[in-house]
């Protein structure tokens, strides 16, 4: 009995021992709650819609509202639009505001909630969505700051701190340690994410990730779940990445980043010993692009690019980072490995175009394009073996996916307007107004062209 009571209050002792040595975040919130700001962003309902005529007895009426789908001519139960909540934080006094760019993406109206309560109008002086931040700007004064830390000296397994709305709840302080960094996720092949296991849901996009000193070290952006629901694998943007958008977007309104125009994949163990390379690193050439800098500087394919303007590829995800940073019109060396045997070559590196994440250099599944607000990937047919003229699909996505478009599909038009390039369809597609469906003529093979329709972006 004696032994029994002893070891209970050695337990206690323990415990608190061990409690007191737990991080204590209250000071970091009251120091940096303050600037954190809640966003509401509205999108108003257009009164376009691209279809007409059908019935409301129309078989396919339930269909579309399975899924949720705007019906034409019958409008939702909820006809005053949608809405959107998220986070943002406060990265200049004069106004400015770093949030997701996919919390603002599209709204007509967006409002930004300080923790004292003020509410402004915001103005978004742009979004980046090959990174998904985005710059907002309210017209306020001497407004309390974040202070950026360094991503770069940010330790796996060190305690960090989200504040956010999740849900609307406003000025929400959740709390964990980073599990990983320089993370690369699907169609992201310009951000090294770090990756944390603090609760993050639904409104906490765009929020600002803390170290333990109250640096800003991330922008908090997405979730891995298979619920909707944090499931324990959350993802933050580096700040670093995050400020250099920012100012591009604050001085010129549009981020510009470097292009090499190739095609690349991971580098396996059995790849790298097939190529004699004494170990798995680099990025695996699988094509280059027609009239690129690469083309230019002689990259070949089966080319394995090691080292790029003086900093190493270890995998194919380093590759895009580091070019997309480096001024279009610089001269770069790169260095490759070829016939068992390193090589360099000076490229000029081009100005990335608009319509590919990576432009070029994405990973080989993901072809030559970039996912687009449909959920498409797209390429000229000339680049896929196709026809001349023809815009084909290479990967499909959501609910392009879903209702069956599939890769070597041929768009031949969008509503209505004809299509003959990837480029020509992506202008279009930015220039659609309004909200409802859009209609794509689509041909698969030698079957007749059909008609699909898709959620407008």
């Amino acid at each position: 009995m004696k032994r029994s009571f002893w070891l209970g209050l050695l337990l206690i002792g323990c415990s608190v021992a061990q409690a007191d040595n737990l991080p204590d975040f209250a000071d970091l919130v009251d120091h940096e709650a303050n600037t954190v700001v809640n966003i509401s962003a509205v999108t108003k309902p257009h009164a376009e819609n691209p279809h007409e005529g059908m019935s409301e007895h129309d078989p396919m009426l339930e269909f579309f509202r399975q899924f949720g789908i705007p019906v034409p001519n019958i409008p939702p139960a909820d006809s005053g639009g949608e809405s959107s909540m998220g986070s943002g934080f406060i990265i200049r006094p004069d106004g400015y505001i770093l949030t997701n760019g996919h919390v603002v993406q599209g709204s007509d109206e967006v409002t930004v909630k300080l923790l004292d309560k003020r509410e402004f109008k915001a103005k978004v002086i742009g979004i980046d969505s090959k990174t998904d931040v985005a710059l907002l700007k309210i017209e306020a004064n001497n407004l309390p700051v974040v202070h950026p830390g360094d991503p770069s000296k940010a330790r796996v397994g060190e305690w960090v701190v989200a504040i956010g709305s999740p849900f609307g709840f406003e000025s929400t302080v959740t709390k964990g340690i980073i599990s990983a960094k320089g993370r690369s996720l699907p169609q992201e092949t310009l951000v090294p994410f770090i990756q944390t296991d603090v609760p993050i849901n639904p409104g906490n996009s765009g929020g600002p990730l803390f170290d333990m000193k109250g640096d800003v070290i991330g922008i908090n952006s997405q979730i891995y779940s298979r619920t909707g629901g944090y499931m324990g694998l959350s993802f933050a943007i580096p700040i670093d990445v995050a400020f250099q958008v920012a100012d591009q977007l604050r001085l010129h309104g549009k981020v510009s980043r470097g292009w090499l125009g190739v095609v690349i994949q991971e580098v396996s163990k059995e790849l790298a010993d097939s190529f004699h390379l004494p170990k798995p690193q680099g990025a695996l050439v699988v094509s280059v692009q027609k009239g690129s800098p690469a083309e230019r500087a002689g990259v070949k394919v089966s080319d394995i690019i090691l080292q790029f303007a003086g900093n190493p590829v270890s995998t194919q995800a380093d590759l895009p980072r580091i070019v997309s940073q480096i001024k279009a019109g610089t001269r770069a060396t790169l260095v490759v490995w070829r016939k068992g045997v390193e090589r360099q070559l000076s490229v000029q590196v081009g100005d990335m175009p608009t319509n590919s994440a990576a432009a070029g250099m994405a990973p080989h599944h993901a072809a030559t394009a970039a996912i687009d607000s449909l959920g498409l990937a797209l390429t000229d047919g000339t680049a896929s073996g196709g026809e001349e003229g023809q815009v084909q699909i290479v990967a499909a996505q959501g609910m392009a996916a879903q209702i069956g478009l599939r890769p070597g599909d041929v768009i031949l038009s969008l509503n209505n307007s004809e299509v003959h390039s990837a480029s020509q369809f992506e202008k279009l597609l930015a220039g659609l107004k309004g909200s409802g469906r859009v209609a794509l003529l689509v041909q698969r093979s030698d079957q007749p062209p059909e008609f699909i329709t898709l959620p407008a972006p």
